[in-house]
């Protein structure tokens, strides 16, 4: 990783920190160097579950450096995975948490918007300003969003640009949980040591279930099970940490999970 993108390995969890004053804005260059640290993640069978965060305490993301989108010629290779190295790794079967440290602006809003729990410092600022700035959200980003919100608050958002503070987005349950300012990655840190203290293979097959099944009436999720469409699923009941799990439950004592 460059300077812009910083790693660090705590047991089980990764953790990756946007870093590029001043406002920890992702220029197409910085993009590769996010998607360098999560398929680093993806092929790491020792990683189990990340944290993405901004440095300091007032810019999670600002979105896309306009200093490359006013060029003649921008760059425009945000690298494989698009924009921040998330939006489009939708093979990705570990979970993320994102760390919302302060202003989640545009394409920073989009990348929060890729992970799969959010936990917002109680300074945050949630806001899509692509309609202000003559650019558009990329269309993931728009499904994930009507996801997350009613349709009426996610069209104001997108058509407006408005500003969604940190409690409303938890009322709205945009987010998990609102932490004091500048501990945002403490609380962060703690549900990622929840995941990384569960079953991993389990994990995965929940995050694939919930991908692959989200929105489905009961009937078609079922079909699709009993086509073999879950197939993180069937590697759980086959696993070693599936009988170690029965193991430690019978002998009251915690299991040592392998990953296999």
């Amino acid at each position: 990783m460059g300077d812009r993108v910083r790693t660090r390995v705590d047991g089980r969890v990764f953790e990756v920190t946007l870093d590029n004053p001043k406002a920890n804005a992702i220029s197409a260059a910085v993009s590769r160097e996010m998607n360098e640290a999560f398929i680093r993640f993806r092929d790491d069978p020792d990683l189990w579950v990340a944290i993405l965060t901004g440095a300091g305490d007032r810019f999670f993301c600002a979105g896309w450096d306009l200093n490359d989108g006013a060029r003649e010629e921008p760059d425009k290779d945000f690298g494989p995975y698009g924009f921040g190295g998330l939006g489009r790794m939708f093979d990705l079967d570990k979970p993320v948490v994102m760390a919302v440290n302060g202003y989640c602006v545009a394409g920073g809003f989009e990348l929060a918007l890729a992970g799969d729990i959010m936990v917002a410092a109680e300074n945050a600022e949630f806001f899509l300003s692509e309609v202000n700035v003559g650019l558009a959200t990329s269309g993931a980003s728009v499904s994930r969003l009507l996801a997350r919100l009613p349709r009426h608050v996610a069209l104001e958002l997108l058509f407006t640009g408005r500003r969604m503070a940190a409690r409303e987005a938890r009322d709205l349950r945009l987010v998990n949980r609102v932490a004091p300012r500048g501990r945002a990655m403490e609380a962060a840190r703690e549900i990622a040591a929840s995941i990384a203290a569960a079953a991993p293979l389990s994990v995965r097959a929940e995050k694939q279930m919930v991908n692959l099944l989200g929105g489905l009436p009961p009937e078609e999720a079922d079909r699709l099970e009993a086509e073999g469409a879950l197939t993180a699923k069937a590697l759980v009941y086959a696993s070693e940490d599936c009988r170690e799990g029965a193991r430690a439950f019978l002998e009251k004592r915690k299991p040592v999970w392998r990953g296999r």
